[in-house]
């Protein structure tokens, strides 16, 4: 199987290295494009047998699954440049959320997915948003769904869910460690420990309460209940995080899901349709 990418910045080069350093991919496997030519050139360099293609054409051409890994605003210049090579027996996936699966199915004779990726993908871990598109059969979503397992947990979700559940897998990671950050940087003024120290502890303290969540089988609230005993710290503090808190998550999803319908906007009108409102909050 040949598999390409177009676009290797900061999501597509650590999709190109997660496969590769978790096998699931051999170099010479593998064909990427990008803008900055150097950039898919380093890439070859660091791994001996992938191909740096000249245009996004040729990556398209000899790809028998072609990852889009391009900005919202760059997906209809991308889809026009490899129209004419793209077949029907080809998968395109994109991994841009606000570009809808309609628009590729019409831009594109290929059959086409939608997966969301994780920077945890990067330690084969966290989950991969599934959406695919009218013309994958149960054998392409096996294919697929097969080869993200070797980075990630494989998850099917609704497109209309796609903004609500990357805000947890995608944004999320970046939501916990400004938490972890801001409490760190308290501890650290307050009385003075090693930050470093404190990063670390962190670290393993996020890594043991995910594995309580999923092989633990624990809920947030059950997890919480074990931990602060009636009277004691951990139910004063929650106390008041409660407080402080109650009104952050349900502004977070409002901002989430505003950017999220601007740039699906945005990317209607790029493709030259009119643009829907599906703001649900």
């Amino acid at each position: 199987m040949k598999v390409g990418f177009i676009g290797t910045g900061s999501m597509g080069s650590l999709l190109i290295e997660s496969f590769i350093n978790s096998n699931a991919l051999k170099p010479q496997q593998i064909s990427a494009s990008n803008r900055t030519h150097s950039k898919v050139t380093e890439l070859a360099r660091r791994y001996p047998g992938l191909h740096a293609a000249q245009s996004n054409r040729e990556t398209a051409a000899e790809s028998d699954v072609l990852f889009i890994c391009v900005k919202p605003l760059e997906s209809k210049a991308v889809t026009d440049e490899i129209r004419n090579v793209i077949t029907e027996e080809q998968i395109v996936v994109s991994i841009t959320s606000p570009v809808q699966i309609r628009i590729l199915e019409h831009a594109l004779k290929a059959k086409v997915s939608k997966i969301i990726p994780s920077i945890t993908h990067q330690v084969g871990s966290g989950a991969s948003l599934c959406i695919h598109g009218s013309r994958i059969t149960e054998e392409d979503r096996t294919l697929l769904e097969e080869l993200m397992s070797h980075i990630s947990r494989p998850i099917r979700v609704k497109e209309s869910y796609t903004r609500i559940t990357s805000d947890f897998s995608s944004c999320g990671p970046a939501f916990l460690a400004f938490f972890m950050d801001q409490w760190i940087q308290a501890a650290v003024q307050a009385t003075g420990i090693d930050r470093t120290e404190l990063c670390a502890l962190a670290g393993e303290m996020i890594i043991g309460t995910g594995k309580l969540l999923t092989e633990g089988g624990m809920t947030p609230a059950e997890l919480q209940a074990r931990v602060a005993v009636p009277g004691g710290i951990t139910a004063e503090a929650l106390a008041l995080l409660d407080i402080s808190l109650h009104s952050v998550f349900p502004e977070l999803i409002q901002a989430t899901h505003n950017k999220y319908e601007e740039d699906m906007q945005k990317v209607d009108v790029s493709f030259g349709l009119k643009p829907i409102n599906r703001q649900q909050y």
